[in-house]
């Protein structure tokens, strides 16, 4: 059984955002499925996607600090400035993070590990609105 579609998310601020729940609503597909695997693509170039802690917001904060830090805006060798100061580094902690994550399903459910959550990682200080394609390939 094959099942794809796109998801929309709400808009967020700069940072890195659980969104575990928010894409199992778009999904509820996926409880037909005993066992398979989700495939989560990113449809857009400066934000990205990655699995991480669930638990303790901390964790997202150093996230970020640790890009900001990693991936500074406002270098004098950055070209592609039309869009802002925090357009070029967004696309590079883009494609440091990924556009995709596979997760196993397992039982209807994602096989995330007990303190495992699926951020999205958002580069741009108003990105907007994110889309993502999800398919599921499995049996039911």
């Amino acid at each position: 059984m094959w099942i794809q579609k796109t998801l929309h998310l709400s808009p967020r601020p700069r940072g890195f955002h659980l969104i575990s729940d928010e894409i199992l609503a778009q999904l509820p597909e996926i409880a037909q499925l005993r066992v398979g695997l989700l495939h989560l693509f990113i449809q857009h170039t400066s934000a990205a996607l990655t699995l991480n802690e669930n638990a303790d917001p901390t964790v997202r904060q150093d996230f970020e600090s640790h890009f900001n830090h990693m991936v500074p805006e406002n270098q004098p060798w950055y070209r592609h400035t039309d869009e802002g100061p925090d357009d070029m580094p967004a696309h590079l902690k883009a494609s440091i993070l990924g556009p995709s994550l596979s997760i196993p399903l397992s039982d209807g459910r994602p096989a995330l590990g007990t303190w495992q959550g699926i951020y999205l990682c958002e580069h741009r200080n108003h990105g907007g609105s994110r889309r993502l394609v999800a398919t599921a390939q499995g049996e039911a």
